[in-house]
């Protein structure tokens, strides 16, 4: 049996864009995050994370410094009654040949055969272009873009949808 799911981008989704986040006291999570996956797991949506970490590769951070910061990040959530089926991340640089990286489908395709996901009845959420083509490229079409801070040309992107914010989310998806 297949299930469905939210993949949410961490940085700018989850908690406030800081260039190369890996200390714990600047992580800031975004107003309406908790609520939002609290709703989801209701509805039956499992979540994985999905998130681009060059800063490991940059060596401006370690594996374990993510490492910490990801396992306060999910005590924070279960603090929520939320909790992930999982959390991958690319730590490999922009240039770099992996398929891991966004905008290439590498994490989507891995938690897809790993959890048995069903790609036509999930969501990306995130924030920038590059999570919507990843999510394209796995075969996820219900896409969200959330304006964070970052420019967005709304009439070239390929998202499904726009949004101000996460917590605007429980209105769409159901």
């Amino acid at each position: 049996m297949t299930i469905k799911t939210i993949f949410l981008d961490r940085d700018g989704v989850i908690n406030k864009e800081v260039n190369y986040l890996h200390k714990i006291d600047s992580f800031i999570f975004i107003d309406g995050i908790f609520d939002a996956c609290q709703y989801f797991l209701m509805i039956g949506y499992q979540i994985i994370v999905v998130t681009n970490q060059s800063g490991i590769s940059r060596g401006y951070y370690s594996q374990d410094d993510y490492k910490k910061l990801t396992n306060w990040m999910v005590l924070q959530f279960k603090k929520h009654d939320v909790s992930f089926l999982d959390i991958l991340h690319c730590p490999h640089m922009p240039q770099s040949n992996c398929n891991c990286r966004k905008p290439k489908p590498g994490m989507f395709i891995t938690a897809q055969k790993k959890h048995n996901i069903n790609m036509s009845e999930s969501w990306l959420i995130g924030d920038k272009e590059t999570d919507i083509s990843a999510a394209k490229n796995a075969g996820i079409d219900k896409t969200i873009l959330v304006k964070s801070g970052h420019q967005i040309n709304e009439k070239d992107t390929n998202a499904k949808i726009i949004l101000d914010s996460i917590k605007d989310s429980i209105n769409i998806i159901n």
